[in-house]
């Protein structure tokens, strides 16, 4: 072929494209782009999740303190001050009957928790807690409608590939629901944050920003990839990160949502496998949370120490002792303990009829002193239930 024979076709392949305005290099209709057929596939199923509780502790005026150290009082008893703590999460349908898949520390339990749930559309709804399982940071809650609601299908989930696009939906900053696009980076990943460990977490660089957790992760066909959980802003050594964001693997959150379904249906031993007993609530009758940063501020106690009793078990050790929600435990035995699973560690081969000794109290920041008020309780180990 010569020059000429060779140089024709390309000349008449650029005329034609002059002549329809270049619409084959053009970019196709954004309206059937799969990312956007995606997001409007889903997003009705996506929920913004505002949770209110009433957190309790007691005050007592330095005068009053005082007066009870130097003369034995008490001059006035202590005072009950009730504060609310509000917080921000995400989460998504995953049944017509209305209930909602997020992570546990959205919506985790506590006394007068309130749940307030605003579908995409603007409606909002009263929503209960059903379940949970704090170990895979996983809850259940339910809402009430007069018509069945969209939901995502978790009998077809994604392949979790990696290298494949993974669209990160939520509520983050409290902004109303954002769409951001990654990639699906890892998977097996196993991360500890704030003394707690997680693991067989998916991995991707699709921004989690706050008030993302519990939102659905999704491929390009609309399927679950997985639930948005954490986000690594920094590592351990205090080494600033970009792209870090993990979340549960649909395969866990399908098989959760199957026992979760089970505790709704009110059969027995439903969530044993889920959520088992500490032995400090089983044998002691101590319901304990993590005392975090946003805690420590709104109670005002010495950040950083110690664990809170969220709760004490009706006729259990703990409550005969005289202990109350609200207070910190500070050691057990000669340990001193900041979270939960060093308590459950150093208990862990307690029996019936164990003993254990207990720091417990309020340590507190009054201007630049800081107020101690710490005593040690011996408890004695019950029979669990």
């Amino acid at each position: 072929m010569n020059f000429r024979n060779r140089i024709i076709p390309v000349l008449a392949l650029v005329i034609g494209l002059a002549m329809s305005g270049g619409r084959s290099f053009a970019q196709s209709d954004p309206a059937s782009e799969p990312a956007v057929v995606a997001v409007g596939k889903v997003l009705p199923a996506v929920v913004n999740i505002n949770t209110e509780r009433i957190v309790r502790r007691t005050y007592q005026d330095p005068r009053d303190q005082l007066f009870n150290q130097f003369f034995g009082g008490p001059m006035r008893p202590p005072r009950e001050l009730r504060q609310k703590v509000q917080s921000l999460g995400s989460g998504f349908l995953v049944d017509p009957a209305g209930y909602i898949v997020t992570n546990e520390h959205v919506v985790e339990r506590a006394a007068d928790l309130k749940i307030q749930v605003t579908l995409s559309d603007g409606k909002t709804y009263d929503a209960r807690y059903i379940s949970g399982d704090p170990a895979a940071d996983l809850a259940f809650i339910k809402i009430e409608g007069k018509t069945p609601f969209p939901f995502i299908n978790l009998n077809d989930l994604s392949p979790n590939l990696l290298g494949q696009t993974a669209l990160a939906l939520g509520n983050p900053m409290g902004y109303g629901i954002s769409v951001s696009r990654g990639i699906l980076s890892a998977t097996n990943r196993t991360i500890t944050m704030e003394e707690t460990e997680f693991k067989n977490l998916i991995q991707t660089d699709a921004a989690i920003n706050p008030g993302n957790s519990g939102g659905p992760i999704i491929d390009l066909s609309g399927k679950l990839v997985g639930v948005s959980s954490v986000k690594m802003a920094f590592t351990p050594q205090g080494v600033p990160t970009q792209g870090l964001g993990f979340g549960i693997p649909a395969a866990t959150v399908r098989d959760k949502v199957v026992e979760f379904m089970r505790a709704a249906r009110g059969e027995k031993n439903a969530t044993a496998k889920t959520a088992p007993v500490s032995p400090v609530k089983a044998l002691f009758g101590l319901q304990l949370q993590e005392l975090t940063r946003d805690l420590t501020e709104v109670l005002g106690y010495e950040p950083g120490r110690g664990v809170l009793i969220a709760d004490v078990v009706e006729g259990g050790p703990a409550a005969g002792a005289g202990l109350k929600r609200g207070l910190v435990i500070y050691k057990v035995g000669n340990y001193e303990v900041n979270s939960c699973r060093e308590i459950d560690t150093l208990l862990a081969k307690a029996a019936p009829g164990t003993t254990a000794d207990f720091a417990v109290g309020i340590i507190r920041r009054a201007g630049r002193h800081i107020v101690e008020q710490v005593q040690t309780v011996q408890l004695t180990a019950r029979e669990a239930d």
